[in-house]
């Protein structure tokens, strides 16, 4: 680990090792862990394919086509969310098959919803950048709307609410335990920003963070918070640990370029990581915030 503040060792240990638990991938993106069901699943962007892992029976393939899915989640009900590019929609998995979430807003085509989070109050928050466009994640396909921007999605569903326009990639996303900050990275930017929410869901604030270095490949991307509130977030070089007051704690190195991370297992202290061709995992002392749990 580096260790750029002592805090990070309350909540990484130094010696911890980051296990590769599968590998072979194109691109792998959007890990959730079910911890009713105890395994992890995420996707692999290019392979259009969703993988399901868990610890007894290994990898299997979960969804092929899956329309170049990115983002994943679990709503209030347990039903898994996903982000796909292709389809530029989100989906909930249902016994009959999968609904569509969302796949418009001011009457055109969302870009490619990106990542999703589930919020106190039982509605997603997604991020809705411009990457999915691309030939090979779900593209080639034409922007439409004007801006990309963080929406939200009602408990019940309905028309997405737009309420962040002035990104110039928004990507990963979290909510803080107490669903009193959101948190977003601007991919582009290359940080971090929060915005103060309000009870109507009125946004402000915004300011930047953190900003992260950007020495090492990897980018802001994949975003989640502990219980306590500290951010971990992909970059340059592995997941940067940062405090909710905006202090880079450290750095958990990876050997592949980082893009997204869940908490799980049956204590939540496991970070699953997907990192470009494998799938990782390491061990914090430190106890996830995952919104489903």
């Amino acid at each position: 680990m580096d260790v750029i503040e002592q805090r990070m060792t309350d909540l990484v240990d130094p010696g911890a090792e980051v296990e590769r638990l599968a590998d072979g991938f194109v691109f792998t993106e959007g890990p959730v862990w079910s911890f009713g069901d105890s395994h992890l699943t995420f996707s692999d962007i290019p392979a259009d394919t969703m993988y399901r892992w868990d610890e007894r029976d290994g990898l299997s393939e979960y969804r092929k086509p899956s329309n170049f899915s990115n983002g994943l989640a679990y709503d209030s009900d347990g039903a898994l969310i996903a982000c796909e590019h292709r389809t530029r929609r989100l989906t909930r998995e249902t016994p009959s098959g999968l609904e569509t979430v969302a796949d418009t807003y001011a009457g055109k085509r969302l870009n490619a919803p990106n990542d999703v989070v589930l919020a106190p109050d039982r509605s997603l928050v997604f991020t809705d950048p411009h990457y999915g466009l691309g030939e090979g994640f779900g593209g080639p396909a034409e922007q439409e709307q004007p801006v990309r921007g963080v929406y939200r999605i009602p408990l019940g569903g309905g028309e997405p609410e737009l309420l962040a326009a002035d990104f110039s990639g928004p990507n990963g996303l979290a909510l803080s335990p107490d669903g009193q900050t959101l948190y977003v990275d601007d991919t582009e930017e290359v940080h971090i920003r929060a915005f103060a929410v309000g009870s109507d869901w009125s946004l402000s604030g915004g300011e930047v963070l953190v900003e992260l270095p950007r020495d090492g490949e990897g980018v802001p991307d994949g975003l989640k918070v502990d219980l306590a509130g500290n951010i971990y977030c992909t970059g340059a070089g592995g997941i940067w640990i940062c405090s909710a007051a905006g202090e880079v704690l450290g750095r958990i190195p990876f050997p592949e370029v980082a893009a997204n991370l869940a908490w799980g297992g049956g204590d939540a202290r496991t970070l699953y990581v997907t990192a470009s061709t494998g799938l990782y995992r390491v061990r914090c002392k430190s106890t996830g915030y995952a919104p489903h749990r």
